[in-house]
């Protein structure tokens, strides 16, 4: 299942909710999304600094991935990037693809 790392942000709303909510309250609350989409939570940290948390999850596909953010940016109290990550071996797998590009200007 491929895997996707989101970056949240808390707005002054959502900082709020995770007051109100507590660490493990808020990484139910994401077990349950992530399931909701036939994926799952494989890590969840908090951080300090400009993001305030890190989430890797098994998700099905884009689409799911997308849904995911799509439904967290709309609340309003979490901004969010989101990053498909790849295995060595999927790397290894595209360094073997020919691929027919031209310099753009040449």
């Amino acid at each position: 299942m491929p895997k996707y790392l989101i970056q949240a942000t808390y707005t002054a709303d959502g900082l709020k909710g995770v007051l109100h909510d507590g660490g493990t309250g808020r990484r139910q609350a994401v077990e349950r999304m992530a399931e909701s989409v036939s994926g799952r939570v494989e890590q969840m940290y908090f951080a300090f600094g400009e993001t305030d948390t890190y989430v890797i999850l098994d998700l099905p596909n884009n689409a799911a991935s997308a849904a995911v953010g799509l439904t967290i940016s709309a609340s309003g109290a979490v901004r969010t990037k989101t990053a498909v990550l790849l295995t060595p071996e999927e790397i290894d797998e595209a360094a073997r693809m020919e691929v027919s590009y031209r310099v753009p200007g040449t």
